[in-house]
């Protein structure tokens, strides 16, 4: 595990639980020499996890599309970016050259992205572990609902296998060494 993309919110308004497991995380990746890659914000959990890595003296790139650095979103701290016209090349690149993702909890944006990226993997499109941190049960939901897709046979069995849900940040780099592989012949059983 060399380097990670993190999806996580830009709200500064939710719980201090959620700052707190983000900084825990964030140290962690320093710790274990994992270089990040997030959306470049400088509010809420991207905020955290920038400032985090930067006073550990660890490797984190931004991704963002100009317009939001026209209004100002883009970290400051952070030297390594790349600015992308739209946020479809956006998620696009933060999949290029990682060996897997984090979910941490967020809004419509880190949960379309979580989705788009569990889509790919189920189309064999995306091969590299997904791990959800379930900070404060905020995924329970998340989690049901992706058991009543197998249960109700949108999806078979064997795709609950894409992803792993975790309680606490200190599980989360385990779970990405310890994924089930997966590959592209995913696509074979993808609508079975």
């Amino acid at each position: 595990m060399k380097k990670i993309c993190v999806y996580c919110a830009s709200s500064p308004t939710i719980k201090p639980i959620f700052f707190d497991a983000t900084e825990t995380l964030a140290k962690l990746f320093v710790e274990h020499d994992i270089e990040l890659v997030f959306g470049g914000g400088a509010r809420g959990l991207m905020g955290k996890l920038a400032d985090t890595v930067i006073k550990h003296r660890g490797k984190i790139k931004g991704i963002m599309p100009q317009f939001m650095n026209e209004v100002e979103w883009a970290h400051k701290g952070v030297t390594d970016f790349e600015f992308t016209e739209t946020m479809h090349q956006r998620k696009a690149l933060f999949l290029e050259g990682i060996d897997g993702l984090v979910a941490l909890p967020g809004g419509c944006g880190t949960l379309e992205e979580l989705l788009e990226a569990i889509t790919l993997k189920r189309l064999g499109q995306f091969t590299k572990p997904i791990v959800i941190l379930n900070t404060d049960n905020y995924y329970q939901p998340l989690k049901d609902m992706l058991n009543k897709c197998v249960d109700e046979d949108f999806m078979q069995k064997s795709h609950l296998d894409m992803w792993r849900f975790v309680d606490e940040p200190e599980h989360v780099i385990d779970a990405l060494k310890n994924s089930p592989s997966w590959n592209a012949g995913a696509i074979k059983f993808a609508n079975q």
